[in-house]
Order: structure tokens, then sequence, then C-alpha cells
């Protein structure tokens, strides 16, 4: 089976747990002037911002379809181990491959209700 894109799959960022990705102090210090508003603290533990099932971070293009990771370049350690076709990638796809579709799906959903009451 080949490995899909990241940016057409992005299973990896998706989780029902708040406690998902775990920040160190160097993740924190890296994420910058986007720590408070992609980061979230429990107790003395940070983790990063879970947002209607994925990460903060994950933007979903609605129009391509495409999943982006809006802080890429300053992603926790976690998020950089995790290599595109590693078993550790493989499980989340084989877990998680569905919830992308289900977070475009219910992303489009309003839209096609604007545009319907519009006509």
């Amino acid at each position: 089976m080949p490995v899909p894109e990241c940016l057409a799959c992005a299973a990896c960022c998706f989780s029902q747990l708040e406690a998902y990705v775990r920040v160190t102090g160097d993740d924190h210090e890296r994420l910058g002037e986007r720590a408070d508003e992609l980061v979230r603290f429990e107790g003395n533990r940070a983790y990063m911002r879970m947002v209607d099932g994925h990460c903060a971070a994950l933007c979903i293009a609605t129009g391509s379809g495409q999943l982006v990771c809006t802080a890429y370049e300053t992603r926790p350690q976690t998020c950089r181990d995790l290599a595109r076709g590693s078993g550790a990638c493989l499980g989340e796809i084989a877990t998680k491959h569905d919830r992308p579709l289900l977070a475009l799906t219910r992303m489009r959903s309003p839209l096609r209700a604007k545009a319907s009451e519009g006509k």
C-alpha cells in the first residue's frame, strides 16, 4: 500500500484525546509567538491544543482538501519524529484514515447550507 502524501492524509493530527501531542519546554520555545494560541496546559504538562478532534495547528483547506500544518517549521519534536511511511505512521493511517475526510465533510456541510439558503 503506498503511503499518501502528508497533505492528503494528516491522520496523525487527529485524536479524540485532549492530551495527545506533548509539548516540551524546547517545543514551546520553538513555537514562539504562537505558543499561547496552540498550547494548553494540564497541570505542569503542556499539550498541543485540539479543536474539533484535530490539532489546532492543522488547517483544512476546503477548496483543495489539503491538510496543512500551520506550525510545520516549529512543530513539536513528537511530530518531527513521526516519519512518513514508518510503522507509527502506518498505524495512524490504519486506525484513523477516515477522520480527515469526516472533518472535511463537516466543514463543507455549513458551506452547502449557506449556498442553498441563498437560492
